[in-house]
């Protein structure tokens, strides 16, 4: 009788303790500063008596794709810890208009599970329901909905892209049988005159389109704009006149400057910046796919069914492509259900926020205008931008490079190194778009090893930057050892070209990946497109200028150019080394203001 008198004592001095100490806890609780300003907002998940009570706290490590679950409490909780547990949370959710995700090492929850008052924070084994923010977190891990719903929009750019690529080199395999038909009376330099207005009107849309891209969804350019340009090719062929082919060829390259911006907006959106360098390459390799294919389909079916054809065909396969791309692709995470990959913290930014208050309000309310305004942000994040400007000048020197090789080295294999006809010829150059597809692909996933070893979010432009700059050496070394090499030497030729492709295309690809990176999301198509038109700019000083110079100081001075026209690149590429990415800028602008 006096053990059960003592044990009945004990529970009622318990209870009273339990009582004492809750509501000294949440009376703390209540007359704290806001919880904004003085440290992370909390959410207790009550649920209902028959489970454990859970705790939940979310932390900003789930942006590094890592899940901090809460652990469930041994205890069954009363009627009175549920009802302290919803006035706590509602105390936490009236001192601050907004959420702020808290760190691991910033939490309410003591770690002593004998205090009353305090609870324990160890994964459960089934995650609470988290809070609704006003800015979604990342997918932690990638889901496996996600990696397919992500592939299945990089296969749509990759196949998008490699047939812009067939309609664009349709002509370049239809035009000799065009000039073999009696009936259209043409000859290699009206075919000249076709092919000369393509780069100007290409590179002209590119930067545009760009531009002006940016307001309009980039899936509904990518596949309109393949359908566009599909029309035009099997509109140029019921043509018969010289006009009609200029004006329509025009008029497709115009609309082919669509499709490279668009592709860049959509992968920076899926693809964080550790992995970016990666995927690049991957799509990068639809230049190849298209260049493949193109004297497959146009070539064979000209010679088989006539010019026409040559054109025809492109055009329904980029027709089916269109109508699948704009089936399949979809411009961003958010518009299927899943969160960025990429988001600025949303603990610094309401950190900030906080800070700056109705003054910092006033200022986004005052520059939204700006914002919105698709020349302002031209200016403001592209042409304002040295680094750009820097990049674009580094692409004006490569693609003089790529220019130059690709469009004089037959004729030096032909003139100098004993190539007896232009099909040995390009026996010897085949390598290059072979060794063009590997490095890119290399190219790629060393700049993200780089960054990953580096531990940088968002995407080092720097380290990208030093790839880039190595990959011009190796361009440079490659180029010097082609020329030593003597005639006899027809293997080490394929090699040697090789490695200039490899070489080559890393850099090519690597800059417009440093470019996209720079600015941020709402400009990406426009740096793309301007670096674009800088970028052909110098592939047309490739043309008639580096003619005149092998015409007039030979081949010694050929390859000099080329060397100068690295080093220069190298010169440019100098100051870039440290360069960080706009996602990067943004995190350190914000701690700063925090």
């Amino acid at each position: 009788m006096q053990a059960q008198m003592n044990i009945a004592k004990n529970r009622s001095t318990y209870k009273d303790s339990t009582l004492s100490s809750t509501f000294a806890h949440s009376t703390s609780l209540r007359l704290k500063k806001p919880l904004s300003a003085a440290r992370p907002s909390v959410r207790l998940a009550c649920l209902p008596f028959s489970t454990p009570l859970v705790c939940a706290s979310s932390s900003s490590a789930a942006f590094a794709g890592r899940s901090l679950a809460p652990k469930p409490l041994s205890l069954r909780p009363t009627k009175l810890s549920l009802s302290l547990c919803r006035s706590i949370d509602a105390s936490a959710s009236s001192s601050s208009s907004e959420p702020v995700l808290p760190s691991s090492s910033d939490s309410l929850l003591p770690s002593s599970p004998s205090s009353p008052s305090s609870l324990p924070s160890s994964p459960p084994s089934s995650p609470p329901s988290s809070t609704p923010l006003s800015t979604p977190t990342p997918t932690p891990g990638y889901s496996r909905e996600f990696i397919l719903r992500r592939l299945v929009v990089f296969l749509s750019i990759v196949l998008g892209y490699s047939s812009y690529y067939l309609t664009r080199n349709s002509l370049t395999y239809t035009a000799p049988v065009m000039v073999a038909d009696t009936s259209l009376s043409m000859d290699i330099t009206q075919i000249g005159a076709m092919t000369s207005v393509f780069p100007i009107a290409y590179g002209m849309s590119k930067f545009i389109s760009g531009v002006l891209g940016a307001k309009f969804s980039p899936t509904v350019l990518l596949s309109g704009g393949l359908l566009a340009t599909a029309a035009t090719n099997f509109t140029f062929a019921c043509g018969g006149s010289l006009p009609w082919f200029v004006f329509f060829w025009a008029l497709n390259g115009t609309l082919q400057g669509v499709g490279g911006p668009c592709c860049a907006r959509i992968l920076t959106s899926w693809f964080n910046g550790a992995e970016r360098g990666t995927y690049w390459g991957m799509w990068n390799v639809a230049h190849n796919v298209g260049g493949f294919v193109a004297p497959l389909v146009a070539g064979g079916c000209s010679k088989q069914f006539g010019w026409k054809w040559g054109m025809w065909a492109p055009a329904a396969i980029a027709s089916v492509v269109g109508l699948a791309v704009a089936v399949m692709c979809k411009d961003r995470p958010e518009d299927v259900g899943f969160p960025p990959v990429e988001p600025v913290d949303v603990a610094l930014s309401s950190q900030a926020r906080s800070a700056k208050g109705s003054k910092a309000e006033k200022a986004n309310t005052k520059s939204g205008n700006a914002e919105s305004d698709i020349l302002g942000q031209l200016v403001k994040n592209v042409l304002k931008n040295p680094f750009i400007w820097g990049l674009a000048l580094t692409y004006f020197f490569i693609y003089i490079v790529r220019q130059g090789v690709t469009s004089w080295f037959v004729f030096y294999l032909m003139k100098q190194k004993g190539a007896s006809d232009a099909g040995q010829a390009a026996m010897r150059v085949s390598g290059l778009e072979l060794g063009g597809l590997v490095g890119s692909l290399a190219a790629g996933r060393l700049s993200d090893f780089l960054i990953k070893k580096a531990d940088g979010k968002g995407g080092n432009v720097g380290k990208r930057i030093v790839v880039v700059m190595l990959y011009t050496v190796g361009v440079a070394a490659a180029l010097l050892a082609f020329r030593a090499l003597p005639a006899s030497a027809v293997s080490l030729q394929w090699l040697t070209v090789f490695l200039i492709g490899f070489f080559l295309y890393g850099p090519q690809m690597l800059i417009g990946l440093c470019g996209a990176e720079l600015v941020g999301p709402s400009s990406v198509g426009a740096s793309e497109g301007f670096l674009g038109w800088v970028a052909y700019l110098g592939a047309a000083n490739a043309g008639i200028p580096l003619s005149v110079v092998v015409k007039e100081h030979g081949w010694d001075a050929y390859f000099g150019t080329l060397i100068f026209a690295c080093g220069m690149a190298l010169l440019l590429l100098s100051p870039m080394t440290k360069l960080r990415s706009y996602v990067q800028r943004e995190e350190r602008r914000l701690r700063r203001e925090a």
